[in-house]
């Protein structure tokens, strides 16, 4: 970081004068420390540590929860940790590793899907990261070898769903793509060459198969397991199978620029640029997407602030990755666009409930999690503060011996 790119945050902050839905005098640290109050006030309500939050329906106010086995079970104990870092505080860290401890058994499982990744990495990643825990570490490795269960050496990819490979033979989602870092992780401390190869390789068929030539995505690849041979790409989430599902553009985004920073591969780099470029040309005005690009009811149809607090954090992966000055600009100011409109009254919930986003869409297919707040938007949204701090801080004390 230099004084450049100082001077780029704090004119950021300042160019974007107050509206009445904006949060004053935004910064990463005060809406850290509002997001920790009211994390640890959600957590003295809780009793039971073996069930995890997931959403809050329309017109309530508390969490609904979840069982271990759900998919999105690592992000609560993943806030836990993050508002544990921001703060320092016990009462934090004794929660985080309350609600940790129940994901342990996933690692041992046998693989029923991909969010393997997910599920340990959000909570046991984020808790050895932090705590230095070896016995974490036996937990992340052994969730690896798991996980690489599911690889398929003809196809060169991970199987997505086995309940639904009926439907689609072997399937793998764009969403998979977050998955590989719990991979790349253990490769580096004693998992293994072999866990390296198969992120790689994995990374490698996405990106072969899964972004079309406009650069958008499709939401999952179907593969002929026998031959490996590309079949057709679908969407299961999305409004239709060539449309742009607004969540799956920005798991690509952060995935492959995650599998740049591990590889070095500059095709992975190049990818994620793409895409974010895409999003970006694409965005309505206010900034945070429709669940999908290409819904006919569009302006009525519902946005998804999940999507807009993931394509944060993966551009603010991009900005830590590229070397041009120019580039690390664009997408950090990107990132911080983001991350104050998710700040603001329209999305960031105050009082109105337990949450900390609002407006998230899940399954609008099915009818699921429509405009709701849901656990994954908070925890993103976590994870770009806490990165946008780590980095006014870099870029701040950077600044400051040099003056010296």
């Amino acid at each position: 970081m230099n004084k450049f790119l100082l001077l780029l945050i704090i004119i950021s902050f300042a160019a974007c004068s107050p509206t009445k839905k904006e949060v004053p005098q935004f910064s990463a640290q005060k809406m850290l420390d509002e997001s920790v109050l009211k994390t640890k006030k959600t957590l003295e309500g809780l009793s039971a540590k073996d069930s995890f939050l997931r959403n809050i329906p329309e017109n309530e106010t508390e969490w609904k929860k979840v069982g271990v086995h759900d998919w999105c079970s690592g992000f609560w104990p993943g806030v836990l940790w993050y508002a544990y870092e921001s703060s320092n505080d016990e009462v934090l860290k004794e929660g985080a590793e309350a609600f940790t401890s129940p994901i342990k058994t996933i690692a041992y499982n046998s693989a029923q899907n991909h969010d393997i990744g997910f599920m340990v990495y959000c909570s046991y990643g984020n808790g050895y990261r932090i705590t230095g825990d070896e016995a974490y570490k036996e937990v992340l490795l052994s969730a690896a070898d798991t996980l690489a269960t599911l690889y398929n050496d003809k196809v060169g990819s991970i199987l997505s769903w086995p309940e639904k490979r009926e439907e689609y033979s072997h399937n793998t989602i764009i969403d998979n793509m977050m998955n590989l870092e719990l991979l790349f992780w253990a490769a580096k401390n004693g998992g293994g060459q072999r866990l390296y190869d198969i992120a790689t390789s994995h990374a490698e068929v996405t990106m072969k198969n899964l972004v079309r030539p406009d650069n958008s995505l499709y939401h999952l690849g179907s593969f002929d397991e026998e031959t490996g041979k590309f079949l057709k790409g679908y969407t299961h989430q999305g409004y239709a199978d060539e449309s742009m599902w607004a969540r799956g553009q920005t798991w690509g985004i952060y995935g492959f620029a995650m599998a740049y920073r591990e590889t070095g591969k500059k095709e992975f780099l190049e990818t994620s640029i793409k895409l974010a470029d895409h999003y970006l040309e694409r965005l309505p005005e206010d900034g945070i997407p429709y669940w999908d690009f290409d819904d006919p009811k569009i302006p009525e149809a519902p946005k998804d602030a999940s999507a807009a607090a993931i394509a944060a954090c993966g551009m603010l992966e991009i900005a830590n990755l590229v070397k041009d000055d120019q580039l690390k600009e664009k997408y950090t100011n990107e990132a911080i666009k983001f991350i104050k409109i998710l700040s603001s009254e329209e999305y960031y919930s105050g009082a109105k409930n337990q949450a900390l986003l609002l407006h998230s869409t899940g399954h609008y297919p099915k009818n699921s999690e429509i405009d709701i707040p849901i656990i994954y938007a908070d925890y993103y949204y976590m994870e770009a503060l806490v990165r946008l701090k780590k980095l006014e801080e870099a870029t701040a004390a950077k600044a400051l011996a040099e003056k010296k």
